[in-house]
């Protein structure tokens, strides 16, 4: 019995040692199991949270992202000057290409509206097509609101949304169109000079419309792995799905973004469980990779995050940093140590001739262009220096420096590398920069004024013909301020009548002597600096859109003067700016109605600039004014790109020989053949021509040997007033000065 008991503790010792084995391994299995259960809940729990971070902050950088968008053309003088004009297919079709179709298409946003200061919409975009008003009326319910809270911000004129990077007040919400879930934004047009006067809470409105459901969702779920992403009205969230609910301001749910989140736990679970089954000895190696995978996942995540920092602080087009960043390394560039100011140089860049790379080959282009300008600049500086993209085809750099002569060298070779040709899909265009520089601490040591200080150098490069390096000096200031003053001078004197006076110089017929018409020209009183020359107002003028208001009241006076006197015409000056408003035929017809004066008696004066111009408003005007028997005169011919092909092609009555020319005659330079040159080719396509800046008796009989039509100089007559040419024609309208 001893020997059976033996026996059967030996058959339940191995049993023991099986079952004890198995329990074990059983039991570390399920601990594994539990665990390796547990972990993927938690790390996919936290994938899920993640995923639903990202989504809210791109969600958000989207709202702000359409009103930055529409900045781009609500805050221009421009645009409140186009919107506030009478309807006219003109005026339609510069609103759609800068306010409408364009934004659509190159920002992405699905729907464009322009309300004047009633809310009446002036101009509709949405699905895809231009619209009429009554298409604006299944958005009014979602943007009414938003429009009636912004008029509020303006007409209480509260700035506490605006900063460097937000250039207006602005309200935009989340909301349903109809079955779409949208962002909708709505900004005010704005003058970015300031010179504009505007009603507070009057001004005409932008509103732009971004649906979610649309290019947006297939970005967000492309570009982070939200897979089968969607949008829903309701909330249907089911097991193993992760929603995100979209919230209005006012704390209504829009709908609900559901996806299928990565569960990067739950996938590798599945994946080993075989080998779990198959094999304990395997668990280790399975640990080791589940941990592998989770750390591999925790990179993506974490690259993921390091992209979104990235573009919070960089320009997505070139990878520069942007304008917040680059401040915040200046500033902290700028910190004296132990005392001393550093020596760093602030550059503001700007390219040249950019908007016309943007018109002639399309923005597409000129998104290349930008990219090569930052590659070619970066190529150039040392290691040390911070370059930032501000916007547009606008730049800053600074860098510390030894000498001022490396900061000379740095902006020289930068100009002469952007001045080399671009080639953009197999087409060769040309740019340019130019580049204003300020000096810490010779020019302050303040961001903001070393900024400032380098914006009117480049200001200076500009004005003294572009694609050149200037360093600020103190005179410039001096130049702005004046500036400033002369055009808030013009302003004032523009509103308040008195202080221009027009002044008419007379034309003779060579051959006779007799007078037959006269050239207004405009002179102006300024208060304090005494007689202004045109050549030092009339550019400011031109710059900032007032030669308009002082041309149509040169042209005024100068047809109502001439409707009373006895001679063939009266010449007048008019701008290229006018030349390239759509409205200006128009103007000029309602003086011509308002004075009397016969259209046949009216010459207007183009420039070469003006007259090369090939844009459609400039030819139009031209077609309209000669149909209306406005004679077009060429002023200074032959001192720009003049041709007489142009001549044949181009409808003009008469051209004035530039004085330069005349200046030339009798000092061998060999300008009176230039000159008979001119005369007779001009007689062979049968235009008039008019020898300016005649001064001597010599000038004038050679011009009336070669058969020149019209002379007008100081040898007859200086610029006079009314009066004056009232006397003249009294006195039979012979020279007022002797000959001979």
């Amino acid at each position: 019995m001893e020997q059976g008991a033996n026996r059967r503790r030996a058959a339940i010792f191995p049993l023991k040692v099986v079952l004890l084995t198995v329990c074990g391994i059983i039991a570390l299995v399920v601990a594994a199991q539990v665990f390796l259960t547990w972990a993927t809940r938690v790390i996919d729990t936290q994938s899920e949270a993640r995923q639903v971070q990202i989504a809210e902050h791109v969600i958000g950088q989207l709202r702000s992202q359409v009103a930055h968008d529409q900045e781009s053309s609500t805050v221009w003088d421009e645009a409140v000057e186009k919107v506030r004009e009478p309807p006219s297919p003109e005026r339609d079709e510069w609103i759609d290409g800068n306010l409408g179709s364009w934004m659509i298409t190159y920002f992405g946003h699905d729907a464009a509206f322009v309300l004047d200061a009633t809310d009446r919409p002036i101009y509709a975009y949405a699905d895809g097509e231009i619209g009429g008003a009554d298409t604006f009326e299944r958005f009014r319910p979602v943007a009414e609101p938003l429009v009636s809270h912004l008029r509020d911000i303006l007409r209480r004129q509260d700035k506490s949304q605006v900063s460097d990077r937000v250039l207006s007040p602005g309200a935009s919400d989340f909301s349903r169109i109809g079955e779409h879930p949208a962002i909708v934004s709505v900004k005010p047009m704005v003058s970015d000079s300031g010179e504009i006067e505007q009603v507070p809470g009057q001004e005409y409105v932008h509103v732009a419309v971004k649906y979610l459901d649309s290019d947006f969702l297939q970005e967000l779920s492309r570009e982070y792995g939200f897979d089968g992403l969607f949008f829903s009205p309701v909330s249907q969230k089911l097991p193993g799905t992760a929603e995100l609910p979209i919230v209005s301001d006012s704390g209504e749910v829009v709908g609900y973004f559901r996806w299928v989140p990565y569960h990067p736990g739950s996938a590798f679970l599945v994946s080993i469980s075989p080998a779990l089954v198959g094999a304990l000895v395997l668990l280790v190696v399975t640990l080791a990779l589940f941990l592998l995978a989770l750390y591999r996942r925790l990179k993506v995540n974490r690259a993921q995050e390091e992209r979104i920092r990235f573009l919070a602080n960089h320009d997505a087009l070139t990878g520069l940093l942007n304008r917040s960043a680059f401040e915040r390394e200046l500033d902290a560039a700028l910190t004296p140590a132990r005392g001393v100011v550093p020596q760093i140089a602030v550059l503001y860049l700007d390219l040249d001739r950019f908007k016309q790379i943007n018109d002639t080959l399309g923005h597409g282009a000129g998104d290349s262009v930008i990219r090569d300008v930052a590659k070619r600049i970066g190529d150039l500086l040392p290691r040390n220096a911070h370059f930032c993209r501000v916007g547009g085809d606008e730049f800053n750099i600074f860098v510390p420096f030894a000498e001022v002569s490396e900061v000379e060298a740095l902006g020289s070779k930068i100009v002469a590398s952007i001045a080399e040709p671009f080639v953009v899909d197999g087409k060769t265009t040309f740019a340019g920069v130019s580049v204003g520089a300020a000096y810490s601490p010779l020019h302050g040591a303040d961001r903001g004024e070393l900024t400032r200080k380098a914006d009117v150098a480049l200001y200076n490069a500009k004005a003294s013909g572009r694609g050149r390096f200037t360093a600020f000096g103190v005179h410039m200031d001096v130049i702005i301020r004046e500036r400033a003053e002369i055009e808030r001078d013009l302003h004032t004197a523009l509103e308040k009548p008195g202080q221009f006076e027009v002044l008419y110089q007379p034309k003779y017929r060579a051959q006779t002597g007799d007078l037959i018409s006269v050239e207004a020209l405009v002179r102006w009183y300024h208060p304090t600096r005494g007689w202004l020359s045109p050549t030092f107002f009339i550019p400011i003028a031109e710059e900032t859109g007032l030669i308009k208001a002082l041309g149509r009241d040169v042209l005024e006076e100068a047809c109502r003067a001439a409707a009373k006197w006895q001679i063939g015409s009266v010449a007048v000056n008019v701008s290229p700016i006018q030349w390239r408003t759509p409205a200006f035929a128009s103007e000029v017809r309602s003086i011509l109605e308002t004075s009397g004066l016969d259209p046949h008696r009216l010459e207007l004066e183009i420039t070469e600039t003006a007259w090369m111009d090939s844009t459609s408003t400039c030819v139009a005007n031209i077609q309209a004014l000669r149909e209306l028997g406005v004679a077009i005169a060429l002023d200074d011919f032959g001192t720009g790109f003049s041709t007489f092909g142009r001549l044949h092609d181009t409808e003009v009555d008469h051209i004035k020989i530039d004085k330069s020319f005349i200046d030339g005659l009798g000092k061998l330079r060999g300008d009176e053949a230039i000159v008979q040159a001119i005369v007779d080719m001009a007689h062979a396509r049968g235009l008039k021509t008019t020898a300016e800046g005649v001064q001597t008796p010599e000038q004038s009989a050679f011009l009336t040997e070669i058969g020149c039509d019209e002379l007008q100089g100081f040898l007859f007559s200086e610029p006079v007033s009314v009066g004056d040419i009232d006397k003249l024609l009294a006195a039979g309208g012979k020279p007022t000065r002797p000959q001979s």
